[in-house]
């Protein structure tokens, strides 16, 4: 039997994690959480790319202490700068490369 409150958990817990990484600046005294999560699936949207490795060392800091680790394979990174794929920009994870999309296209699976 499968336990019905262990997702519940897992998505509070993660939560949590992504509150403590803090929260981008978008000027004029507007913030944006730069995280938007649907249980274990992630994207982090910033508006540079040093904020972008800021937020990625944050949670990397976070996720070490829960004991937690990411799965850099399983990621992907998209960098896009005036309206443009930027293939030159890469980002690193539990000190491993994000392959970029263009590298390693998304799977899709029809349910």
């Amino acid at each position: 039997m499968d336990c019905t409150i262990s997702p519940i958990l897992f998505v509070i817990s993660l939560e949590v994690i992504f509150k403590a990484a803090g929260s981008a600046n978008l000027g004029s005294g507007c913030y944006m959480p730069p995280l938007k999560a649907f249980m274990d699936d992630t994207t982090i949207i910033c508006t540079n790319n040093e904020e972008t490795r800021r937020m990625l060392e944050r949670l990397d800091v976070l996720m070490a202490w829960c004991r937690m680790k990411f799965k850099p394979k399983k990621s992907r990174s998209l960098s896009v700068r005036k309206g443009k794929i930027d293939a030159t920009t890469t980002f690193t994870a539990a000190n491993q490369q994000l392959p970029m999309v263009r590298q390693e296209p998304l799977k899709v699976t029809n349910g």
